[in-house]
Order: C-alpha cells, then structure tokens, then sequence
C-alpha cells in the first residue's frame, strides 16, 4: 500500500487534480448548482478544446526542454491564411493544407534558430511571436475576410455531434490528437528520446539521440496544434479576427507548468497539461458563474501556477522521502 501511495505522490499531475476536484465543488456551490448544468458544460465544452490543444502542444515541447511563446500569433495566423486562401478562391482543404504547412514551417524555424545559433527558446519564438501576429494583419490587410455562407463545412470542426447539443466535434478532434501525442510520448522511441533531451541534453546527445532533430519535430508539432486550434476558434465564432490568440502563449505555459510539467524540462505528462487547460476553463467560467469580479481571473491563474508548483514539488519531495519495506 505505501508503495502505492508512494508512486501516487511522485505523479507530477497530482496537485492540479486534486485541486480541479475542489475547485468543481466550490463552484457548484457558489453557482446554486447551475456550474454542473447541461448548458454551462455546453460553454465549457465549447471553448476546452481551443485552449487544450494549444496546452498539449506547449507541454510537449516544455518536456522537451524548450518553449514557445509564438504559439498565440500562430493561433491568429493559421485561420487567416486560410480565410484569405478561401476568398482568393482556393478549395477550403487545400486552404487548411497550407495554412497547417505554414505553422509547420513557422515551428520548424523556431527549432532550427535555436539549436544552429545556440540561443534560448524563449528570445527565438518571442521574436517569432512579433513577426506572425504582424504577418497576420499584413495578410488580412487590414480587414477581416468574408467568407460567403456555405463555402466552410465549419460543421466538420464545430458541429454539435450529439443529440443534446452537448458535445462539439472540436472535443473529438482534441481528443484524437491528445490521445495521439500521449501515446506518441509513452510508447515510442520519439517519446524516450523528448523526456531524455529535455532531462539530460549532454547524456541524451552521449547515448546517439539526435536531440537537434527531437527538439525541431516538438517545435513543429507545437506549432501546428496551434494553428490548428486558431482555426477551430475562428470556425466557432465564423470570424476571422488578427487579434485572437492574444495571450494564449502564457494561458498554455500556465496550463503545462499547473499541470505538473517541469520549466527546466524531462519531466511532465499530457493528462497533465490537459488538467491545467481544463482548470483554466473551470475558473474563468465558475468566477462569472459564481458572480465574482472578471478582472480577478489573470490574479487566479497567476496564483494558482505558483500554487501548483509549489504543490507539486512538495509531494514529490514527500514521495521520494516516504520509505517503503522490501518485500522479503
């Protein structure tokens, strides 16, 4: 039993899950039981998928050892390549495909900036962050595209696919690529080889790892997830804003560090980042269901990644402190 307890309190996601639990429950109260509703978890639902992908993205790369700040303008450049592509003519997949190879290459540059120059991840994709959000109003120019009713299947991303209107398809698509990466990093050499080179860069580089390589292909994973997730949004809202994505860099850094997933990197799980995006979303709905002051929720996030890491790094310690008997 005490080992059990012990390998529990090692798991980095511990401290958000416990702390999501309570949060729920807080909620449902201040909310007179309206925050469990059908159609709050419809609003909830609806908007989880955007932030989540982004999040799954990010902690990725975070485990990886590295960061991307750029993700937010890629949010904003994706969809509006598409929108342009779309007006301009173009087949709306044929639109998708290029506006996903864009982020790609956009992920790409950041990798291989950092790694041929040797400089930290943060100064790359901070200047990548300015350079996307202005090539996103230097193509919309100026002006949001219209895009004429019926051109986007937009139901294929956002339709309700339940009868109860409860369930996007935006949920089945961020289900499927969270699934996807977790197994990618749990049960593949790509994934030994993210955890060894955000651990142990020296060692991973001694043991033949093309850690150069690893840290390009998370760059652009996290790239395209969010370029990906900026189309979804631009889809639900049927607007194609240079403005969106403002701010979703720190929301998914937020989101990854609460979830357990470790700044000098190796260590960190998706379940974990997703519970981070998820707690996000739960306190940015349950303030303004429990009628509590807006302004407050950037003071809540900020609070509670602090808390988190303070959490988590005391149950670990604790973990790795409680001795367990040998079986004889």
């Amino acid at each position: 039993m005490r080992r059990l307890v012990k390998l529990f309190l090692q798991k980095p996601e511990l401290a958000s899950s416990i702390l999501l639990l309570l949060l729920v429950i807080a909620f449902q109260i201040r909310s007179n039981a309206i925050f469990l509703s059908v159609d709050n978890l419809r609003g909830i639902l609806g908007l989880l998928p955007e932030t989540a992908l982004v999040a799954v993205g990010v902690t990725l790369l975070m485990i990886c050892g590295e960061f991307d700040l750029s993700v937010g303008s890629v949010f904003a450049l994706m969809p509006m390549t598409m929108a342009v592509l779309v007006v301009g003519g173009w087949p709306f997949w044929a639109a998708v495909v290029v506006g996903l190879l864009l982020c790609a290459a956009i992920g790409f540059l950041n990798g291989w900036i950092t790694i041929r120059f040797e400089i930290p991840s943060f100064i790359t994709t901070l200047g990548m962050l300015f350079m996307a959000r202005s090539m996103t109003v230097v193509v919309s120019g100026g002006f949001p595209p219209r895009i004429k009713p019926g051109t986007v299947p937009s139901w294929i991303f956002t339709g309700f696919v339940d009868g109860g209107g409860l369930i996007r398809a935006s949920v089945l698509w961020f289900a499927a690529f969270a699934i996807l990466i977790s197994l990618l990093l749990a049960k593949t050499n790509f994934g030994n080889w993210v955890r060894a080179t955000g651990g142990y860069l020296p060692a991973a580089a001694a043991m033949g790892i093309p850690s150069g390589k690893v840290k390009i292909a998370c760059f652009m994973i996290c790239s395209v997830l969010a370029g990906f997730a900026g189309m979804i949004q631009s889809l639900r809202l049927n607007s194609f804003l240079p403005s969106i994505g403002e701010g979703m860099e720190l929301q998914a850094v937020a989101a990854a560090v609460i979830g357990g997933t470790s700044l000098s990197g190796g260590v960190g799980s998706i379940i974990g980042g997703l519970i981070g995006a998820v707690l996000i979303r739960v306190i940015d709905n349950g303030m303004v269901m429990s009628q509590i002051d807006a302004n407050w929720f950037k003071f809540a996030i900020g609070a509670l990644t602090i808390f988190a890491v303070v959490g988590n790094a005391w149950l670990r310690r604790r973990g790795r402190a409680m001795k367990v008997e040998t079986d004889k």
